[in-house]
């Protein structure tokens, strides 16, 4: 039975994506996981695998085609199948509707109209398994910790379904499939294999049967004749108005590059664009809510409120000293005896355990160095505004810190290495990683978790590159939206605890990496600096303290200074690309 291959979601506000170049062609054999074809959308190009072992039968979407999120782009037939049989075969289960008259005898329109099993052919609907879905390169199973739905319930295609677990990451997967949740075949709490089955979804796909209301016609005969059912008259709606809800706007919401590009194309401003109602997560504005806005400006029926511009300025932080802001309401409750004992939750085991295997194997060791950012500052703050005008995008410290790193890991390959047994593995692809503060999960009185989402082959980025790729993964850190692949195969991490003030933090590696590098808060001070004379002066300069901790396995004294002098040059020397 022939598989079809569809173009999957690739990203929250993805909505379709462009054939950039088939990698197998029709009759070749393709194994679970290789490559098959490459696609493009707004925000990456990437290899597609398979999903299924088998022969290509049937390419169904050209190179150079734009395809709709979830439809069909190939057919993956068994081994050995013929190429030309998914073509055959595909009509057949529509092509053989069990045919109904034109005209039926009203007394017995109730006999036809009994519906069908979903799982008929004679329907088109069929139960499509849900398999655990592989969870990143090195993951063979997951757990499943929570279903999202029970059987019996509607499921979209899109619709978070099930909350999985692995050793890296917990996450909640969507249906590929809309219908009804028949039946769930892993139980919370039970570990299943990459592939296995979790559950089945009742679908019915393309069949006029399942979708015609047709039973209705099934009331009594006498009535139907007396009384015809009229339409109802439809109802005036008043066109929707988009007033800006003064509680909702928040000018820190987080906008994709799509909104930011449809804002940029309609002349729709930062301050308009904060005013704007979103549907999406924690009042995000997407793709649909962009669109019918612009639609609702050009007619006339756009209302924004004219106290809303204020607010949107009067939220931008005050950096006037004062009394401390409050800490929010913690959700720790005192049980009221000495202790309060709270199980770990999945996430914080994993850490742990984790922390614990990167301590026990690797030999930490400390490098700081003493660096001078004025440039950097300077920099930022003089390009930030044509940089968000001409990529969609805020500038911010943290892309041109990578920048500077990924430029000294090149000449530092070792930094860039792995430990396997006795074996160095020099890592050719600079996979960048940045520690990201997860949300508070709502009703646990834990502390907010770490993650590490990776932006893959930053060496292949430029600044622009860099800044959209942090800003993608944050956000999708912070709402729970990062994928198994946005968190493997990293090389080297980054954090930054000076985000929040702390002039020095020293960090853990993360495993299987051999070094972290952390940066300090940037402070202005009075330092000593030496002019082209030799003239020693006083400058207020913006200093930060820049440490990298490293694995004495591999990683000496000498090579990590050098490594960490290496950045620091690139650092105080920086003048950026221009924009």
């Amino acid at each position: 039975m022939a598989t079809n291959v569809v173009m999957p979601k690739m990203g929250e506000s993805i909505s379709e994506g462009t054939i950039l170049r088939w990698l197998k062609k029709e009759g070749d054999t393709v194994e679970k996981d290789e490559m098959i074809v490459e696609i493009s959308t707004d925000k990456v190009d990437t290899e597609v695998p398979s999903t299924v072992a088998g022969t290509l039968l049937k390419i169904l979407a050209q190179e150079k085609q734009t395809v709709g999120v979830g439809e069909p782009i190939a057919s993956i037939g068994a081994i050995g199948e013929a190429a030309g049989t998914a073509a055959q075969a595909a009509p057949a289960p529509v092509a053989t509707p069990a045919p109904a008259p034109t005209v039926a005898p009203p007394v017995q329109a109730a006999a036809p109209v009994q519906p069908a099993p979903a799982a008929s052919p004679a329907t088109g609907g069929s139960d499509q398994a849900v398999v655990m879905p592989k969870m990143g390169e090195s993951i063979a199973e997951g757990t499943i910790l929570r279903w999202l739905k029970k059987e019996g319930d509607k499921v979209e295609k899109d619709e978070m379904l099930v909350e999985i677990s692995t050793d890296k990451v917990d996450t909640e997967v969507p249906s590929t499939f809309a219908g009804t949740l028949s039946k769930i075949v892993a139980q919370e709490k039970e570990t299943v294999a990459v592939g296995a089955t979790i559950a089945f979804i009742a679908t019915a796909q393309g069949s006029g049967v399942v979708s015609t209301p047709a039973p209705v016609a099934s009331a009594p005969t006498q009535a139907t004749q007396a009384t015809p059912i009229q339409p109802p008259a439809p109802v005036a709606q008043p066109a929707p108005q988009f007033v800006a809800q003064a509680a909702a706007v928040n000018d820190n919401r987080f906008y994709s590059p799509l909104v930011k590009s449809i804002a940029k194309a309609e002349g729709v401003t930062p301050q308009e664009l904060a005013t704007i109602p979103g549907s999406g997560l924690d009042n995000r504005v997407n793709k649909n809510d962009m669109l019918k806005y612009v639609e609702a400006r050009k007619s006339g029926r756009v209302q924004v409120a004219p106290q809303q511009a204020a607010q949107v300025q009067q939220s931008a932080p005050s950096f006037t000293p004062s009394q401390p802001a409050p800490m929010p309401k913690s959700s720790f409750t005192s049980s009221g005896q000495n202790v309060t004992v709270i199980p770990m939750d999945n996430i914080r085991v994993k850490i742990a355990e984790h922390m614990l295997r990167s301590v026990a194997t690797s030999p930490h060791v400390t490098s700081l160095s003493e660096v001078d950012v004025t440039n950097i500052i300077n920099y930022q703050k003089k390009n930030k505004d044509e940089f968000l005008r001409k990529f969609g995008v805020k500038l911010t410290l943290t892309p041109i810190f990578i920048e500077c790193m990924v430029k000294a890991l090149r000449e530092f390959p070792f930094i860039n290495a792995s430990i396997e047994g006795t074996n160095i593995i020099v890592r050719n692809d600079i996979n960048f990683g940045i520690a990201v503060a997860m949300p508070q999960v709502e009703g646990s009185p834990l502390p907010p978790a770490l993650i590490v989402p990776v932006i893959k082959q930053a060496d292949r980025l430029s600044l622009a590159g860099l800044a959209g790729a942090v800003a993608d993964l944050a956000n999708k850190a912070r709402t729970k939206k990062l994928t198994p692949d946005d968190i493997s195969g990293g090389t080297f991490t980054f954090t930054n605890p000076g985000m929040f003030g702390n002039i020095l933090a020293t960090a853990i590696i993360n495993m299987p990496q051999l070094a972290i590098m952390s940066a300090g808060a940037v402070v202005k001070r009075a330092v000593v600096k030496t002019d082209d004379d030799g003239n020693d002066y006083i400058a207020i300069r913006s200093m930060m303290f820049l440490g990298l901790n490293h694995d004495h396995r591999l990683i000496d004294g000498l090579y990590a200074v050098q490594f960490t002098e290496r950045v620091k040059a690139y650092m105080e020397a920086y003048r950026g690309d221009g924009i």
